[in-house]
């Protein structure tokens, strides 16, 4: 299973304010081309959504259905892949104030599933991953990414 990390800084806002606009995932094809399509559902009872995601990904396209469990009263969020492309797709958010404003956390946990081409395709969705989750921060609430990193676990 792959696993990114995701640091970025967002200067001069409160994790209320990070939270608030990270949740909004239809939103998000405003700020990456590579969202194609982002439809949320309305709220189940427990506050969880479930939301359908259409991203490009080499040339084609990757679908898939989650759960998005939110946590406001610790600006973080959890979503789990419950159907689609992936073979398991789940990570989180989190907003933590600093000084300067808000440490956003993104990680995530992806199997494309495909054992036989995981050393040429784990790198590049990893790539397209972190790639995304930075335009998109940079557009929701101008944060720049001061540290990212993956790794790879094999078993």
């Amino acid at each position: 299973m792959r696993h990114v990390v995701l640091h970025a800084l967002a200067h001069g806002l409160a994790p209320a304010d990070v939270y608030g606009r990270i949740s909004d995932f239809r939103r998000y094809p405003e700020y990456s081309d590579t969202f194609r399509e982002v439809y949320v559902e309305p709220p189940l009872p427990d506050g969880s959504t479930v939301s359908e995601w259409t991203v490009e990904f080499r040339g084609g396209l990757m679908r898939w259905r989650e759960r998005d469990t939110y946590s406001p009263e610790t600006y973080s969020l959890a979503f789990e892949q419950l159907s689609g492309d992936f073979q398991t797709f789940e990570g989180s958010w989190r907003c933590e104030p600093r000084d300067v404003g808000t440490l956003v956390v993104f990680t995530a946990a992806f199997d494309l599933g495909i054992p036989s081409l995981a050393e040429i395709l784990d790198p590049v969705a990893e790539s397209t991953v972190r790639a995304n989750i930075a335009r998109v921060l940079r557009g929701l609430a101008d944060a720049e990414v001061i540290d990212e990193h993956a790794t790879a676990a094999r078993g």
